[in-house]
């Protein structure tokens, strides 16, 4: 049984397609949050991402009628997302900020008292996590960001960055690797 407030990708792409006055305003209140964060994660600049996330409604609803069920809706969404994205990132040509905006959206609130040393080394670690990913080439860059900080599956973001499971998997193994040593690098000094 449906809940009221989520309505199957399915049937809110029918509506949309019959133009059904509400379903369209449904569609974009069930998938903006997660539009704009993938956004934000990539861009990493609200402003930007706000833009993006109107251009990835934009563009899907127009595409609406080519949409076929054999990719989920939020992969084919996520992918339009993506794109948009990307073409952000290459008129912008600098994602330095990046770390620094997913730094304050995802920091772990700490529920215990932290001593002064331990607060420092924490954020040393952090920083440099933030700049290791930065550095790390946008194939591996991407599929960490989708893995671990929109929990989207394997094969989801197989379908979203159409490329084969295999090779999300290498990169997911590549990408924290590559983070591994820069936190191994700070431990060791």
């Amino acid at each position: 049984m449906e809940r009221m407030d989520v309505i199957q990708p399915s049937r809110l792409v029918a509506a949309c397609l019959d133009g059904e006055p509400y379903a369209i305003e449904t569609l974009v209140r069930q998938y903006e949050n997660g539009v704009f964060r993938l956004a934000l994660s990539i861009v990493g600049d609200s402003s930007e991402a706000n833009e993006i996330t109107q251009e990835t409604f934009i563009s899907a609803l127009r595409s609406l009628p080519a949409y076929q069920e054999k990719k989920s809706f939020k992969a084919w969404l996520y992918t339009i997302a993506l794109n948009h994205s990307r073409t952000v990132l290459r008129k912008r040509k600098s994602i330095a900020r990046l770390g620094v905006v997913l730094t304050a959206i995802f920091k772990i609130d700490h529920q215990k008292q932290v001593l002064p040393e331990e607060a420092v080394i924490q954020n040393e670690k952090e920083a440099v996590l933030w700049q290791s990913l930065n550095q790390l080439d946008e194939k591996f860059r991407t599929v960490v960001v989708l893995r671990y900080f929109h929990e989207l599956s394997i094969a989801e973001i197989s379908e979203i960055l159409s490329v084969n499971e295999g090779t999300i998997h290498s990169r997911l193994h590549s990408g924290r690797e590559k983070l591994r040593d820069a936190l191994d690098d700070l431990d060791g000094e």
